[in-house]
């Protein structure tokens, strides 16, 4: 990292983790009852009439909180496939991971009738599974060519994509009903009781990669020179892959697959940074901006409608993607 880039990392990491306390702080005083700061401040002290202080820790906290994290996890898990693989394009959404984690939870509601609460452990399997698959395809005696690794999981994705279609096909109206709301992307309804054990293995695998980022920073600079300087490759490439799968498959679990977020965050987090070396903490910060922003979008764009969130960012994502596409075929 050149040193304009050191001096400016913390700048932009304190701005954005700014931006994320006051939109969360909007967030939590926005709705039917509209909250003044002081009286948000107040209820999260306990300090507030009963009443507020239910609307703000037991019915938007939740949801804000879990805003926050499930960005954040997304724009890690982006951060770390993009500079793992080298390109723009490589995001999990893109390669269907999260698509596999979906999978996952079909496989367990419909075929095996799981309750809802079996949806982590469901979504890791199926991402996981998912993950192995494509780099399985992808593998030759000498390593894993990156290019080949997305294109391989764009057609692993697209096959995942057909298998999910038949399952609510062929799954009980009530299951059908459950699974297609689910998929659309939602934060509607979530509650601690439903997401701690994603919290747990989102944090879990966030500071795992955390701990890794050294290792990922010498792989960015090649394999032959993280080689030389120590770095075991292939086992670091493959651990650093499966938390970024974690990660993504995590988040689904809680609020189905959102895409766009993976994609666009670390990508963001690079132009804000000013630096080649993608600075993970900036990527996971800007995720959890990102997906807030969004799902105060969905909220109240279409008064008194709420959308899933998963249909905001996939709208945006599109536009981004076509703009990224464009921006890369002008620099080639």
């Amino acid at each position: 990292m050149n040193r304009p880039g050191r001096l400016r990392l913390p700048g932009v990491l304190l701005a954005l983790l700014g931006g994320a306390l006051l939109l969360a702080l909007f967030a939590l005083g926005s709705g039917s009852l509209a909250l003044s700061p002081a009286q948000v401040l107040a209820a999260l002290l306990g300090e507030a009439p009963r009443g507020i202080e239910l609307v703000v820790t037991q019915w938007r906290l939740p949801r804000v909180a879990l805003a926050l994290l499930i960005g954040a996890a997304l724009g890690l898990s982006g951060a770390l496939f993009q500079s793992l693989l080298r390109n723009p394009l490589g995001s999990p959404d893109i390669m269907g991971f999260n698509t596999g984690a979906y999978s996952g939870v079909l496989v367990a509601l419909v075929l095996f009738q799981a309750s809802i609460l079996w949806s982590t452990t469901a979504a890791l399997i199926g991402g996981l599974l998912s993950a192995a698959l494509v780099y399985a395809l992808t593998w030759r005696g000498s390593g894993v060519d990156t290019l080949r690794l997305i294109i391989v999981g764009i057609g692993v994705r697209a096959l995942l994509m057909a298998l999910n279609t038949w399952l609510i096909v062929h799954a009980s109206l009530e299951a059908a009903f459950s699974a297609g709301l689910w998929s659309a992307g939602s934060l509607n309804g979530i509650t601690w009781a439903k997401a701690w054990p994603a919290v747990v293995f989102i944090l879990l695998a966030g500071a795992a990669s955390l701990a890794l980022s050294r290792r990922l920073f010498l792989l960015e600079m090649g394999d032959d020179t993280a080689c030389a300087l120590g770095v075991p490759v292939e086992r670091t490439r493959l651990s650093l892959l499966g938390l970024g799968v974690v990660l993504t498959a995590a988040g689904t679990a809680v609020a189905g697959p959102i895409s766009f977020i993976a994609l666009a965050a670390p990508q963001i987090a690079r132009r804000l940074t000013g630096t080649q070396r993608l600075a993970l903490p900036a990527a996971a910060l800007t995720g959890a901006v990102l997906l807030l922003g969004a799902d105060l979008i969905a909220q109240r764009l279409f008064l008194p409608y709420v959308l899933p969130v998963g249909l905001v960012t996939v709208s945006l994502g599109g536009l981004y993607l076509i703009g990224l596409l464009i921006w890369e075929s002008r620099r080639s």
